[in-house]
């Protein structure tokens, strides 16, 4: 009886153990799942930077062309108005440049630790299934030692032998 609670121990626990290591596997694939979404927004999110920050640029340079020419300056020929919408042309590339950079480190960054974290569920999936097989196998050789009977220490006859006691019959 205890020979089988033995096996039947060993299987629940390695079962469970198993169970342990494809449930730490699927959690980390939705962790990864939930990075790679998050990427996705961040991607998503430093266009829309980009994308306002020319916009920004736009309506700026439209203002300050009818401001100079409101003034009476010639936008198309004067130097130092040239001068200044080059300069906020310059600025707005500078500043689109960065913050597509940014972006695309923290993407590659989210990259990366979904990669991490699938690698770590691939990790526990295949420790819960070392751990269900070393739980088996340390199960069988239990059940191996309470079922396999123990040698006995063996009985040597003393029939005929010299080293028996006689009887007085002779």
């Amino acid at each position: 009886m205890i020979d089988m609670l033995l096996l039947a121990s060993a299987a629940i626990s390695g079962g469970g153990q198993l169970m342990a290591g494809m449930s730490s596997k699927k959690a980390a694939e939705l962790n990864a799942f939930n990075i790679e979404t998050e990427k996705s927004a961040g991607e998503a999110e430093a266009l829309q930077r980009h994308n306002d920050r020319l916009d920004t640029y736009r309506s700026n340079l439209s203002a300050n062309i009818a401001s100079f020419s409101a003034a009476g300056r010639d936008v198309g020929s004067d130097q130092s108005v040239s001068a200044f919408l080059q300069r906020q042309q310059d600025v707005a590339t500078t500043d689109t440049a960065r913050s597509d950079f940014m972006g695309m480190m923290q993407a590659n960054k989210r990259a990366s630790e979904a990669a991490a974290v699938r690698a770590e569920g691939r990790a526990a999936q295949m420790s819960g299934m070392i751990g269900a097989f070393t739980t088996m196998a340390g199960g069988l050789y239990q059940y191996n030692q309470v079922k396999l009977p123990t040698s006995s220490p063996t009985r040597v006859s003393a029939g005929g032998s010299s080293l028996a006691p006689r009887t007085s019959s002779g």
